[in-house]
């Protein structure tokens, strides 16, 4: 593979240059951002700098040049693991908040495919090693249930599910407000922001289509939170979240897609969210047919992840 180059401009100065690329293009960690900029990758207003520290004015243009890929070095390590389904040819894992599923520039350890190479002697190798038995992903933030492939038979025809929508994926997640319908559908397209790159949104040059369907489980109108059940149809990055936010229902704790503290309204949902490391959504169940039996496999957690569960009986 070629380099890659790419331009932005700055709009609102006073961001250190790393910072401001992991930002603008978080694709990889700021750390990544740090050691390109020390070998001379980043130029700004067409001067090479070598200062991560570097403090950006508005107008400023800079010009970032990704190296190709090198092969990542992934390294089995010894992360717990909580398996929820397992046989020969694959397992239904829970995924805990603030993990990373992919290894990437500036995340080669700690990682799902780290534990996964660590704890199962045969797991899938279609499509590199650093993709070890991953069909599917979920965003670091996002707490839940993932399929994994152990053999290449099983990845390939759980991605062709995947692909055709056969998958049942299911979240749970509490959003700010009340929501008035009892079951909605929201159709809107999703691409990458064309104003930060950092997020997913409805306006966009890159728009594909996006389906989620909803069911309203539970208002607490004292506290201005609602507990909602939903279906993917699709699979867009951010999907949960943008749509939510777009009706005006920003996740607890999403501050990336709109949600303030502001819109509680009392001192419980408040500690609610101080105590809720990251927003709150979780995937609870996911169903699909077995690649070589096409027997229904259906996984559900019994329970929320902590604090989640804890706040959702004090509510």
């Amino acid at each position: 593979m070629e380099k890659e180059q790419l331009a932005f401009q700055v709009e609102e100065g006073g961001k250190r240059l790393d910072q401001f690329l992991a930002g603008a293009y978080p694709e990889f960690s700021r750390s990544y951002y740090q050691k390109l900029i020390k070998e001379g990758m980043v130029q700004v207003d067409g001067q090479t700098v070598k200062k991560p520290s570097l403090k950006l004015k508005s107008g400023n243009t800079v010009l970032l040049t990704i190296p190709p890929p090198q092969p990542l070095e992934i390294q089995p390590e010894n992360i717990p693991l909580d398996v929820r389904y397992e046989d020969e040819d694959l397992a239904v894992i829970f995924k805990p908040a603030g993990m990373v599923v992919h290894p990437s520039p500036g995340h080669t350890s700690g990682t799902l495919v780290n534990a996964l190479l660590y704890h199962f002697k045969n797991v899938s190798q279609y499509g590199g090693r650093e993709r070890a038995g991953i069909v599917h992903r979920l965003d670091k933030d996002t707490a839940g249930l993932m399929v994994v492939a152990k053999s290449e038979f099983a990845h390939k025809e759980l991605q062709k599910q995947f692909q055709e929508r056969k998958v049942d994926k299911r979240y749970k997640a509490v959003v700010s407000g009340i929501v008035e319908k009892d079951h909605g559908i929201i159709d809107l397209p999703i691409g990458r922001s064309i104003y930060n790159r950092q997020k997913m949104g409805t306006t966009a040059t890159n728009l594909r289509d996006a389906l989620t369907e909803y069911w309203t489980e539970k208002r607490w109108k004292d506290h201005n939170l609602t507990l909602v059940d939903v279906k993917l149809h699709t699979g867009r990055t951010h999907q949960i979240r943008v749509h939510f936010s777009e009706i005006g229902h920003p996740l607890l704790n999403d501050r990336t897609y709109g949600f303030k503290k502001s819109s509680l309204k009392s001192d419980l949902a408040r500690e609610f969210s101080e105590k809720l490391p990251y927003h709150a959504l979780v995937s609870y169940r996911l169903a699909f047919d077995h690649p070589r039996t096409g027997k229904r496999i259906d996984v559900s957690l019994k329970e929320m992840p902590q604090p989640i569960e804890e706040y959702l009986k004090k509510l």
